[in-house]
């Protein structure tokens, strides 16, 4: 296989594509230079022509991912009401994420900010303002979809160091030292333990609190602009 594989053309987008894949089967962390280079049957060194080290690689995995987003989001119809076009668009980002589970805490690492972000958000300026919001409100706007439209929810308390995988019953061990001195954050937390079943991208991010944040700020929004 790996002879099979070094005579395909080495380039910056076929590496990136092998990286992304590498993290989708093992985790983000296990993504180093040499892995990625045995999967790509190629020499370790042949790689640093493209992506000159793991920043730049770490870099270019979530330039890909933001890719993926874009690109996604352009297929939708933005014809229509302005919160149907912009709830598909970052329900779509959200199965983006969904795909790449490990990319919301890869993307607030970067400091790096891929050119095509930027015409993403653009984009979505753009329906605000045509469905009449002022920059101000449009502003405001932005401020409160947060990572929204990248398809997550940033956590705000959260029993796992990262990733939003926990061990439930270590947890519950804390929250009982927890409960006297914080009765009404460790009640939620152990009932949103047992809550969550469905898929997610960390510990405060189910697909249903999503849709329901969501909602809530489009309608909001949707007052404030009438």
């Amino acid at each position: 296989m790996a002879t099979k594989a070094s005579r395909q053309p080495l380039s910056r987008e076929r590496v990136l594509t092998a990286a992304v894949a590498l993290a989708d089967e093992h985790g983000i962390q296990a993504l180093t230079m040499r892995r990625l280079a045995v999967d790509l049957g190629v020499e370790a060194m042949s790689l640093y022509y493209h992506l000159p080290d793991k920043e730049t690689l770490l870099d270019g995995v979530a330039e890909t991912v933001i890719a993926e987003i874009v690109a996604e989001a352009a297929g939708k119809d933005g014809a229509g009401d302005w919160r149907a076009v912009l709830r598909g668009q970052f329900l779509t980002a959200r199965r983006v994420m969904l795909r790449h589970a490990w990319a919301p805490g890869l993307l607030g690492t970067r400091r790096t900010i891929p050119a095509t972000l930027f015409a993403y958000y653009d984009g979505i300026l753009g329906t605000l303002v045509g469905a009449g919001f002022s920059y101000h409100l449009a502003h405001r706007a932005l401020h409160a979809f947060g990572s929204m439209p990248l398809g997550f929810a940033q956590e705000v308390f959260s029993p796992a160091p990262a990733g939003g995988s926990m061990d439930v019953e270590a947890t519950e061990e804390e929250l009982a030292g927890m409960a006297e001195a914080m009765p009404h954050l460790t009640a939620m937390m152990a009932a949103e333990i047992h809550a969550a079943t469905d898929p997610t991208l960390g510990w405060c991010d189910s697909q249903v609190e999503f849709e329901f944040t969501l909602d809530l700020l489009l309608d909001g929004l949707e007052r404030l602009r009438a």
